[in-house]
């Protein structure tokens, strides 16, 4: 992966958005991003000791403060859990106009109290991964095309990384918000080899893990079969997400033409994924429905509710926490909120699964 331009000292240049993040540099073009290892733990940052996960380490009262450039944010306490929410009514419509008191949670069965609230359109940081391996050779120009058009949806303050994989996962663009970047780290692939997706999925949540500069984080995962490579299975990096405090993970799978068994575990998985983070797998007829689906993910997470509530339990028990959102309002009908299922809570950190170095 190239290194990003040298950072100026002059301060508007600084704060332009459009600007590429700095990353740490690779003296390697294309270097396999970190692959997971089963066997080793990962290690605890210290800001995350005896917090659940999903928490965000910033001592506050958990209301939207506004900033000098206008935005307001959300601060959570270190022991508060974040749920990013959408909601859709009966006809699968986005509700956008609740408020705080319109959501319920329980954990666990118990009810918790709402001691934060946001509802705007905040910047994130995502990671797009796109399935590299033989079978996708004639999907890529429509993927890439996609994939752009969600990017240029998206909120102009988000950062994002491109993943390219096979049997291997490469970062061909590190965190920027700079689209000719990201279009040309996009085009840059030659599709063969395997589908190794799940490793590819736990070391993209260890790179926002490690790079991330915003709260909200999402992965979002494009593919056309089964993973047949992985070092991981489907549990083990499902896992590794839930460990890292959750980025909500979109899927898009392109099944329409795999055979019936391999549609059917692909499938599988990209549910179990999407559903088990808080996201959505959506499952086009044909590579005509691509974009669409790619411009409504974007409107998707520019329309979530943020919740943060302290729970009752002591991050000190640790273990999974199931989580339960319900949302009314009296004239909207049945409501439906998609968020993640549960967490863990790092009281005790258990073992799990991690990643090799960077290897040229």
């Amino acid at each position: 992966m190239p290194s990003a331009p040298a950072q100026s000292t002059n301060s508007a240049e600084m704060q332009d958005p459009t600007r590429p993040e700095m990353q740490p540099p690779l003296d390697v073009d294309r270097d396999p991003i970190a692959s997971p290892d089963p066997e080793e733990p990962a290690a605890v940052p210290a800001t995350a000791i005896n917090a659940p996960s999903g928490a965000v380490p910033n001592s506050a009262n958990g209301e939207p403060q506004k900033m000098q450039d206008g935005m307001y944010v959300l601060h959570a306490n270190v022991d508060e859990v974040l749920l990013n929410c959408t909601v859709i009514d009966e006809k699968g419509r986005t509700v956008t106009d609740l408020n705080q008191r319109d959501f319920r949670v329980w954990e666990d069965g118990v009810p918790q109290t709402i001691n934060g609230f946001e509802h705007m359109d905040q910047p994130v940081s995502m990671g797009i991964l796109v399935d590299n391996s033989g079978s996708m050779r004639d999907k890529r120009a429509a993927v890439n095309l996609a994939a752009m058009d969600l990017l240029r949806e998206s909120n102009s303050r988000d950062a994002a990384f491109v993943v390219n994989f096979n049997d291997r996962a490469y970062l061909d663009q590190g965190f920027t918000s700079d689209l000719v970047a990201l279009n040309r780290s996009l085009s840059r692939f030659d599709s063969h080899g395997t589908t190794a997706l799940y490793d590819a999925v736990a070391a993209s949540a260890d790179e926002l893990a490690k790079h991330a500069k915003d709260r909200k984080q999402i992965l979002l995962i494009i593919t056309d079969g089964a993973d047949n490579a992985s070092r991981l299975d489907l549990q083990q990096a499902i896992r590794r997400v839930q460990d890292l405090g959750g980025p909500v993970v979109y899927t898009i799978g392109l099944l329409f033409d795999a055979d019936k068994d391999e549609s059917a575990q692909a499938r599988q998985a990209l549910e179990m994924l999407s559903q088990e983070t808080g996201g959505v797998a959506y499952f086009p007829r044909s590579l005509d429905e691509v974009n669409g689906i790619a411009a409504q993910i974007a409107r998707v997470i520019r329309n979530q509710y943020t919740l943060a509530y302290r729970s009752t339990k002591s991050a000190s028990l640790g273990g999974y926490r199931v989580v339960h959102v319900e949302a009314t309002s009296p004239n909207a009908g049945k409501l439906h909120v998609i968020t993640r299922h549960g967490y863990y809570a790092n009281g005790k950190q258990e073992p799990t699964q991690t990643a090799q170095e960077i290897k040229p």
